[in-house]
């Protein structure tokens, strides 16, 4: 009977598991212009300005993207769109540009952060940040 029921108990666990990931939502493909992606990083990866770049992703990224970056934050869960994994291949493999892009800019529930974070350096700085998170 218990050998039964736990073998129950897994097959469920299997189906639940592979219903969320059949259905958890593929990001969409985010295109960015050629001359955004082209766009040198102006500010150098260094201490100040990965400090500079913590800084500001706790204060505007680490709600959704969480703290590592791995898109665990306390609001993502909230969120209508995947909210990705920066410790990710696909997202280390893009350039410093499309990264700086996509975070002034924004698209569906990520908000464009031009307005929030009005000097381009800091942005830059957030690029760099980002750059450390890696798997």
């Amino acid at each position: 009977m218990k050998t039964k029921l736990t073998i129950t108990v897994a097959g469920i666990l299997v189906i639940a598991t592979a219903f969320k990931i059949n259905f958890q939502e593929t990001p969409k493909p985010w295109p960015v212009p050629e001359k955004n992606a082209k766009m040198a990083n102006p500010v150098k990866s260094d201490g100040e300005s990965l400090k500079t770049g913590k800084e500001v992703w706790a204060k505007h990224c680490q709600s959704c993207h969480g703290k590592a970056g791995k898109g665990d934050g306390s609001k993502a869960a909230q969120l209508k769109t995947a909210v990705g994994d920066f410790t990710s291949a696909d997202t280390q493999k893009q350039s410093d540009g499309a990264l700086f892009y996509k975070t002034s800019e924004g698209r569906d529930d990520m908000p464009s952060f031009k307005k929030k974070i009005p000097d381009e350096e800091e942005i830059w700085a957030v690029v760099n940040y980002i750059r450390t998170l890696k798997k």
